[in-house]
């Protein structure tokens, strides 16, 4: 998706709306809402609903009073309440699902000190807040370059103007505490303005710095995903994925999110599964679990004496040894078990094209050339071999002169 200042310029080059997802038309935003109630009218005698949710920078989003019975839509820029001065946002959600994302969020919507929304942002104040926006990249660098000075071992990864340009929030990252006062007073002296620090974990970063993750896809932290729940090896063991850090690292650096979407099915699936660590006692020696495979239901066995020899077992017949075991009965062999699983029946792909066959095309083609040289020659010794008997014929001599 793309704005209108997304479009392309001069030449086919993209043109670029140059603001990270934060257009002015909302169209190419992060964590984009759907208002699926637009188009239904409020009931006779209900009065609207009087909370906003109002989107800054990136993903930041919070709620807001209309006090003032603003008619707000979807993408109006509005100037909102803050600690001192006042902000610049964009409108994202109006009416009863204001109401439904504040109980998700665990937010009082009865709280009398919630902020207000002051007005409809003028022409100025969008011009103030653009200004700022502009700088954001050059006091990043600066702010970068006085932590390396001050040997400070943190990151400061984004930058975040206030909307009346009166203070600068600096998100950054680092393994531990950073006693960043220092800085605080060299880049208050350097920028003029009011500072404030806050850290952010590496998975908060990636949400609002964005990317494309390596599915092709941009990444969920910063198009839908809101919540970030721990994520450990464990997941991926379950899913049988092989423990490679390079595979299963997003660009956070830590384990993707991703690993916890299909968990669930995982885990129902393998509650009918025996464990990974159940052994077998059989007559010929004791056998141990080698691998599983979840979507056939199948477990591979092997003996302890004989460990490069795998046995394939369906999970039913790793419940039948169990249950004898547990009365104390041995079974014969493996092999005994192994031989009664169903083969595979071989795909036959039929031929696609009637009677034809497949390899048709990779027959090498008889050159023509030949065939036509040929043809030619054998023209020109008949027609030779005519002209050479018309001489030779009696009949056609000239007549001696008298």
């Amino acid at each position: 998706m793309g704005c209108s200042s997304c479009s392309t310029a001069k030449d086919g080059q993209p043109r670029g709306c140059k603001n990270n997802g934060t257009c002015g038309s909302d169209g190419c935003n992060k964590l984009t809402v759907f208002d699926w109630l637009s188009n239904m009218s409020i009931p006779n005698g209900e009065k609207p609903f009087d909370c906003v949710e109002v989107r800054f920078k990136n993903s930041r989003k919070e709620f807001f009073r209309n006090t003032e019975n603003l008619s707000l839509s979807i993408g109006d820029v509005v100037a909102t309440q803050a600690t001192s001065g006042h902000d610049i946002g964009m409108v994202t959600l109006t009416g009863e699902l204001v109401k439904v994302q504040m109980k998700r969020k665990k937010e009082d919507f009865n709280n009398p000190e919630l902020p207000k929304i002051y007005r409809k942002a003028s022409q100025k104040d969008i011009d103030i807040w653009q200004k700022c926006r502009d700088r954001e990249e050059e006091i990043k660098k600066r702010a970068r370059e006085i932590a390396i000075i001050l040997k400070l071992q943190m990151k400061i990864s984004d930058v975040e103007f206030q909307g009346d340009g009166s203070k600068a929030t600096f998100y950054y990252t680092a393994e531990e505490r950073v006693d960043f006062r220092q800085l605080i007073k060299d880049m208050a002296k350097a920028f003029g303005i009011r500072i404030e620090m806050r850290q952010i974990g590496y998975r908060q970063e990636a949400q609002r710095l964005g990317g494309i993750g390596s599915c092709g896809r941009e990444l969920c932290c910063s198009t839908w995903l809101t919540d970030f729940r721990s994520v450990s090896t464990s997941a991926a063991r379950y899913q049988q994925l092989s423990l490679n850090p390079q595979k299963l690292a997003g660009q956070c650096g830590k384990l993707k999110c991703c690993l916890n979407y299909e968990l669930d099915v995982y885990l129902d699936a393998l509650k009918d599964f025996p464990s990974s660590e159940t052994k077998l006692h059989t007559e010929k020696g004791l056998a141990f679990c080698q691998k599983t495979d979840i979507f056939k239901g199948t477990l591979w066995f092997s003996y302890k004496e004989d460990p490069a020899n795998w046995h394939v077992l369906s999970k039913d017949q790793v419940h039948e040894i169990v249950e004898k075991n547990k009365n104390k009965v041995k079974v014969a062999s493996l092999e005994e078990y192994a031989v009664e699983n169903i083969e595979e029946e071989k795909v036959v792909f039929e031929k696609a094209v009637g009677q034809d066959s497949l390899t048709r095309f990779d027959r090498p083609k008889k050159s023509r050339n030949k065939n036509r040289n040929r043809g030619n020659t054998n023209k020109e010794k008949t027609a030779t071999g005519q002209s050479h008997k018309k001489r030779r014929n009696p009949k056609h001599k000239r007549p001696n002169n008298a």
